[in-house]
């Protein structure tokens, strides 16, 4: 156990050191090539930071209204019957538009449920098994400028039933 403590404590340092290394003995400017990449992120960041905003202003408008609250009653009545909890509805809608709003959501069930609880541990692997499609979409096709998804979203909710309904066979093991 400790061998792995100290791989885990070591192992950054030492890519960062072999990237450094390797672009030495290829006589590359590491700190230039450094520089112009950190401005190329600060570029991207204020290229993607409207959408961002725009995103997590509509999420937290969505769960101030009390939207995700009716939206869960209604889809519960649903989903109840098929294994997937009615709590967990929003969740699994907000999942995919952002991470940080989908974890307050999942930190409010586990209060509420506990999380050893059915629905606790459901809550957990679906933030394991699913991914924000929406806020991934919109982040890199806009930053590569792609602008025909083709198959994308239809693959991406298809992937996420998937990672919902592993969540639910999962947690019933």
């Amino acid at each position: 156990m400790k061998i792995l403590l100290f791989l885990s404590e070591i192992l950054i340092p030492l890519i960062i050191f072999y990237i450094v290394a390797f672009g030495i003995l290829q006589k590359v400017n590491v700190y230039e090539s450094f520089i112009a990449g950190a401005a190329d992120g600060l570029k991207t960041v204020v290229k993607i930071l409207p959408t961002l905003i725009g995103l997590m202003m509509a999420v937290g408008i969505l769960r101030g209204s009390g939207f995700l609250d009716m939206l869960g009653n209604l889809l519960g009545k649903i989903t109840d019957p098929l294994g997937f909890p009615a709590p967990l509805v929003p969740l699994a809608f907000v999942r995919m538009f952002s991470s940080s709003a989908a974890t307050g959501l999942a930190l409010d069930l586990f209060k509420e449920y506990g999380t050893d609880s059915r629905i606790g541990i459901i809550a957990s692997l679906m933030l394991s098994c699913t991914e924000t499609i929406f806020y991934t979409m919109s982040v890199y096709f806009m930053t590569a400028k792609i602008t025909k998804t083709r198959y994308t979203l239809a693959g991406a909710l298809l992937a996420t039933f998937a990672g919902l309904a592993a969540s639910v066979a999962l947690a019933s093991l």
